[in-house]
């Protein structure tokens, strides 16, 4: 269960109605651009594993294909040298690890917008490597359970390279990340269904708020920060 985030099951749980705020069109698209771009270009997502990450996501949120498709082409254009990825490194209230994973068109705009949420609620906006180091790059897919057993799933996932299978509110598998397109496909002929597949930064050791007020405080920090359209992805160390 190791590095197995609360948080991160809180946000699996939320459900189609918040994919809408989380997961805007825009976070997608620019998730497509920066795909492309740190592939060189490559606009096949059969060819560049990172952008058919972010189609599968597009596709999840119900994105039209029309805007997919004008985000491809926004990719090959002048525009996507604008765009590029930050990252950027704290502490949620309560001393909780987090990092921020942004692609953005304007680092400055960002940055500050990133900056006031940690001064209002309590956050400490750390330096570049303050809090990376407590986390690791992980391969993550969500299995649907759909009447099968941990067991099954870990037997197979284990076959196929997996390093670890966890249950929660799917059955969640955690791969080295070059391993993380053929897991995936491993299982899906196996005959599971992949909800999704994900890039990650897990956290080695995670770290507990007994205080339900104050675990609340951390975890709406949080998503005050995922709800910035720059904002990619937050990790944390919170339990």
């Amino acid at each position: 269960m190791s590095g197995h985030s609360k948080w991160a099951t809180i946000k699996r749980a939320k459900g189609a109605a918040d994919l809408k705020r989380g997961l805007t069109f825009t976070k997608i698209s620019n998730a497509i651009t920066i795909a492309v771009k740190t592939s060189g270009g490559i606009t096949d997502p059969n060819s560049n594993f990172k952008l058919r990450l972010a189609v599968d996501a597009a596709r999840a949120a119900n994105m039209p294909k029309d805007n997919i498709e004008r985000a491809l082409r926004r990719a090959q254009g002048k525009l996507a040298g604008e765009v590029e990825e930050v990252l950027y490194e704290g502490f949620a209230p309560e001393g909780i690890s987090v990092i921020i994973e942004a692609a953005t068109d304007n680092t400055l705009r960002t940055t500050s917008e990133i900056k006031s949420i940690f001064n209002k609620e309590g956050g400490n906006f750390g330096q570049p490597g303050s809090v990376a180091y407590q986390f690791e790059q992980k391969g993550e897919i969500i299995l649907a359970k759909e009447g099968k057993t941990l067991d099954e799933a870990f037997e197979i996932a284990a076959e196929s390279g997996a390093e670890d299978v966890v249950d929660a509110d799917g059955f969640v598998v955690y791969t080295k990340p070059s391993d993380l397109a053929k897991v995936s496909g491993i299982l899906k002929e196996k005959g599971f269904s992949v909800t999704s597949a994900s890039l990650i930064r897990k956290p080695l050791i995670l770290v507990p708020v007994d205080d339900s007020a104050k675990k609340e405080k951390v975890v709406n920090f949080l998503q005050k920060l995922e709800d910035l359209d720059d904002v990619q992805k937050v990790y944390s160390n919170l339990a």
